[in-house]
C-alpha cells in the first residue's frame, strides 16, 4: 500500500492540562529505521501513564493522588525534569498511547517483508538487552519514544507480536499496559492456587485484568470496588465484591475472605494501603502497581517485620510477558472489556471520561 508522508495524531506540547494534547492533520508519517516496522493503528487504548506522564505526577514533588481536577488541569508543583514513570525528563512533543492493534504495513532494512500485512499487539515495553531492569535503557511505548495515538506509528519489530483472534482492535486495545502490568503485579506476589487475594482497585483496567488472571491460576479473588460495578467484577471471576468506601476497609476483607488474606494487589494506595496490609496473614504479600489515591502512605513498620510480610513493587515487565498474553487471547481465556470508544480527535475526551473512573474496564480511541 502507498503510506501517506502525512498522517492525523494527537501531539502532547508539554506538561499539564488537556490543552496541552493537540489535534494535528497534518504531521509527518514516521519511516520504520532499521529492525523496525511501521504499524497502521487500528486503535490505542488509555491508562494511566497517559496521565501520570501529562500531568508530570511521577514527579516527587507531586504528592497528592491524580483527581478528576489535577488531571484535567496538571500539578503546579510537579517538576518537569523528573516527569516520567522513569523519573527522567520527556521530550516533546511527543506522541503518547502505549496499547496499539493495528496492522503492519512497512518494514525497515533488516525485517522480513513477509511481515507486511501482519495483525499485530503491540507490546509497549521495549526493554534493553542484558539487564532488562535497567530503567536508564528502557523505554515505554508513548513515553520516551513516540506511540499509538496517531494514524501510523513504528516500534522494534520484536514489540510487534502477530495475533489470530476474532477480536477487534479496539478490543485488543485494551490488552497491552492493563494485562502485561496485572501479570506482572501477580507474579510478583507469587500468587498460588487455592490462595485467597485482595484487588484494590478491581474495576480498572489493571484491577479487571488481574482478576482474570488471578482466578487462571485458581486463587479465590476478593475485589474491592463501587458496588455498582459489583455484578460485572463477578462475572469477571470475582467471588466477593467489597464497597471500597467501607468505613472498616481492613474487617469487610477479612469477612469477606473468611479469616485474613494471602496476597494484597493494589493499584490505589493512598488511605486504603494500611487496612490491606492489616488483612494479610503472617507471612502474606503485597504488590503495587499504582497509588492513583495517593502515593504518600502511614505505614507501621511493625507489620512489616513481625508479620513476616513481603512488599513488591510492578513496574518493568519482563521479556515474553505480552506473547504469553497473546497466546491467552488466542485460546480465548481472557476476557476484553471494552468500557467506550472515541475517535482520535477526540482524545482530550476520553481522557476527561477516564479521569472520572466511573467505566469498568479500558477505554479506547480508533483511528
Amino acid at each position: 500500500m502507498t503510506i501517506p508522508e502525512t498522517m492525523r495524531a494527537v501531539v502532547l506540547t508539554g506538561h499539564g492540562g488537556l490543552d496541552k494534547l493537540v489535534y494535528h492533520q497534518d504531521w509527518s508519517t514516521p519511516v520504520p529505521g532499521t529492525g523496525e516496522v511501521l504499524v497502521r493503528v487500528g486503535a490505542c487504548g488509555l491508562n494511566n501513564t497517559d496521565i501520570n506522564t501529562r500531568t508530570a505526577w511521577y514527579s516527587k514533588t507531586a504528592t497528592e493522588g491524580i483527581t478528576d481536577e489535577g488531571g484535567k488541569q496538571g500539578f503546579e508543583t510537579a517538576d518537569a525534569e523528573t516527569g516520567s514513570w522513569g523519573r527522567s525528563h520527556i521530550s516533546f512533543p511527543r506522541i503518547q498511547g502505549a496499547d496499539v492493534a493495528g496492522k503492519i504495513v512497512a518494514v525497515g532494512p533488516g525485517i522480513d517483508p513477509l511481515r507486511i500485512g501482519e495483525r499485530v499487539l503491540l507490546d509497549p515495553w521495549i526493554l534493553a538487552s542484558g539487564d532488562w531492569l535497567d530503567a536508564s535503557r528502557s523505554m515505554y511505548f508513548g513515553s520516551e519514544c513516540d506511540g499509538g495515538f496517531a494514524e501510523y506509528s513504528k516500534i522494534r519489530s520484536e514489540n510487534a507480536i502477530a495475533i489470530n483472534t476474532t477480536q477487534s482492535d479496539a478490543e485488543l486495545a485494551t490488552y497491552p499496559c492493563a494485562y502485561t502490568t496485572a501479570e506482572n503485579l501477580t507474579a510478583r506476589s507469587g500468587l498460588r492456587p487455592g490462595e485467597t487475594v485482595a484487588i484494590n482497585g478491581a474495576s480498572g483496567g489493571v484491577g479487571s485484568a488481574a482478576i482474570q488472571l488471578c482466578r487462571l491460576r485458581g486463587a479465590r479473588v476478593v475485589a474491592i470496588a463501587s458496588p455498582a460495578k459489583a455484578e460485572l467484577l463477578k462475572q469477571l471471576g470475582a467471588d466477593q465484591v467489597i464497597d471500597r468506601n467501607e468505613k472498616n476497609l481492613q474487617m469487610a476483607i477479612r469477612e469477606a475472605a473468611n479469616g485474613t488474606i494471602d496476597v494484597a494487589l493494589d493499584v490505589v494506595g493512598g488511605n486504603e494501603f494500611m487496612s490491606l496490609i492489616n488483612a494479610l496473614r503472617q507471612g502474606g504479600r503485597y504488590s503495587s502497581s499504582g497509588s492513583i489515591a495517593g502515593p504518600l502512605v502511614e505505614f507501621d513498620l511493625r507489620q512489616l517485620v513481625y508479620k513476616d510480610l513481603q512488599l513488591t513493587g510492578a513496574t518493568i515487565v519482563p521479556p515474553g510477558t505480552m506473547r504469553r498474553l497473546v497466546s491467552l487471547i488466542e485460546q480465548n481465556l481472557l476476557k476484553p472489556l471494552l468500557a467506550h470508544t472515541f475517535p482520535l480527535e477526540d482524545l482530550g475526551k476520553a481522557q476527561e471520561m477516564f479521569m472520572q473512573k466511573q467505566h469498568v474496564g479500558n477505554i479506547v480511541v480508533c483511528t
